[in-house]
């Protein structure tokens, strides 16, 4: 019988295949055992909550379990806790101040598990980037986020707003509440075109905005479903998913735009013609990048460029909607405290549209109410690093090189060993009296160390620009029948969005 269903195993090569092919399989299997077995033994000191044997924790830190075991995880866990993802990778995920001290200080690159992903949505630019490239871009694009050059953004940032609480004032009802974190998105990403490409007329027309909001969406949930897919860290098997496919179409449909406008900036350039570059009143973040030059002289890349600006619109966008449209909702949600910043606001300007620069510095208080909303609802939750030397944290608890260390903003900011009655929303933890006595690693909103976020002024000057124009036309009140549910993408996102009701003060 064996003959006659195998007949081609009596000879000799055939069978010596098959031995071969049996062997590598058998050691395949115990490599990846001992695997296993050495990253149990290097996570050992740190314990956590039971993972699956394959599927690791993946069922319950999905994009809105994430953020929802990360306020109890601290409690049981102090200061890190392992999280596995399939049955051979685990991140330490850490939340203490020391441990962030320790681990920021350090240069150790970012893991290319994420980042290799995001950058088929960016290209190369600087989110992505490590080591000595990474260097020279940060030297090079500085000046893009000098106080200098964010001053004369202030009127383009106004007229996005104010376009986009005109639309608020359409939309409203007295009945019904309106999802405002699509809004917000819209009017972040006109804003960032202004100051990316001198563009002014995207926002009345919403096909492009509507397009790219949507696309970006979707991108970020398919490269965080990616990371949180062991199977899918295979570029192999992600390439034979429907999913991989929908992935690079969306990416490509992204980076069209930009490059665009960068050969049209170039063609311009030989050929001002009436729209010369002499009639424009500011500095956008083209001109920069164009202008940018290294000790040697040497410039940007045309690939170089077009992956920077789609950094800065992939980042400067949804990083700075998240955290106005999250601030928004903790004003909602805390009308005393929404009550003191419009007066605040009130009393140093005549009407929404004296809103200038040096305003922005004179709003103590709000500029406390936007970092407790951050405090609470970090726009970026996390950042990784891939360990190129072992490390060792203040409690004496160490990891060799090549681990995966994650700092959990989100963790770190709901931490009650750090924060007392974190889920409370309370401004002056931020006032100056309490500055001193708030560790330098406590508050992480937009990371720390050589590799900060570099665009953070950017962000809070939009966000302050919102929250003060916002405050000054409607009162706000949030929907109680639809709570938002935070999800943890790659930016902090409400799985249902974000409701509020609006009202007119006048």
């Amino acid at each position: 019988m064996a003959y006659h269903i195998f007949p081609r195993l009596e000879r000799p090569w055939a069978l010596s295949l098959l031995l071969m092919f049996i062997l590598i399989l058998v050691s395949l299997i115990i490599r990846l055992y001992l695997r296993r077995k050495e990253m149990q033994r290097i996570l050992r000191p740190f314990p956590g909550p039971r993972a699956h044997w394959f599927y690791g924790n993946y069922k319950e830190f999905s994009t809105e379990g994430e953020p929802k075991a990360f306020k109890e995880l601290p409690k049981k866990y102090p200061s890190a806790v392992p999280i596995w993802i399939g049955p051979f990778k685990s991140f330490l995920h850490i939340y203490d101040p020391e441990y962030a001290k320790v681990f920021l200080t350090r240069k150790d690159p970012k893991t290319q598990l994420l980042y290799k992903f995001l950058a088929n949505l960016t290209g190369k630019g600087l989110v992505v980037l490590n080591g000595e490239k990474w260097h020279y871009h940060r030297r090079l694009l500085n000046p893009a986020f000098h106080f200098n050059i964010l001053k004369n953004y202030t009127y383009l940032m106004k007229d996005s707003v104010n376009m986009m609480l005109d639309e608020w004032e359409k939309l409203r009802t007295e009945d019904s509440s309106i999802e405002i974190y699509e809004s917000v998105s819209f009017m972040t990403m006109d804003s960032v075109l202004k100051c990316t490409f001198s563009v002014q007329d995207y926002y009345p027309d919403k096909s492009y905005l509507k397009v790219h909001f949507q696309n970006g969406t979707k991108v970020t949930k398919f490269i965080f479903n990616r990371v949180h897919s062991f199977l899918y860290h295979n570029d192999f098997i992600y390439k034979l998913t429907s999913e991989s496919r929908e992935f690079q179409a969306l990416c490509k449909e992204t980076q069209k735009q930009p490059a665009k406008v960068l050969q049209d900036r170039k063609a311009s350039l030989k050929n001002p013609g009436e729209k010369g570059k002499s009639e424009k009143k500011y500095q956008d973040f083209m001109d920069i990048l164009f202008q940018a030059r290294g000790t040697s002289g040497e410039g940007l890349t045309d690939e170089e460029i077009v992956s920077e600006v789609n950094t800065f619109m992939f980042a400067g966008q949804d990083t700075t909607a998240a955290g106005l449209a999250w601030t928004l909702y903790c004003m909602a949600m805390n009308p005393k405290f929404q009550k003191k910043c419009r007066e605040e606001i009130q009393s140093i300007l005549a009407d929404r549209d004296s809103m200038t620069w040096e305003h922005l510095g004179q709003m103590p208080y709000s500029t406390m109410c936007i970092k407790e909303a951050l405090r609470i609802f970090p726009a970026i939750t996390r950042v990784s690093r891939e360990l190129s030397k072992p490390i060792t944290f203040p409690d004496g608890r160490s990891l060799p090189t090549g681990m995966i260390v994650t700092l959990n903003i989100w963790a770190l900011h709901r931490n009650p060993a750090v924060w007392k009655n974190p889920e409370v929303f309370d401004p002056e933890r931020f006032s100056p009296e309490n500055h001193e006595k708030r560790h330098p690693y406590a508050f992480l909103p937009f990371s720390a160390g050589s590799r900060n976020c570099i665009g953070q002024q950017f962000a809070m000057t939009l966000i302050k620009m919102g929250l003060a124009l916002t405050l000054l036309r409607f009162e706000l009140f949030p929907d109680l029948e639809k709570p938002p549910i935070p999800s943890s993408q790659i930016t902090l996102r409400s799985s249902n969005g974000i409701n509020l009701y609006v009202k007119p003060l006048h």
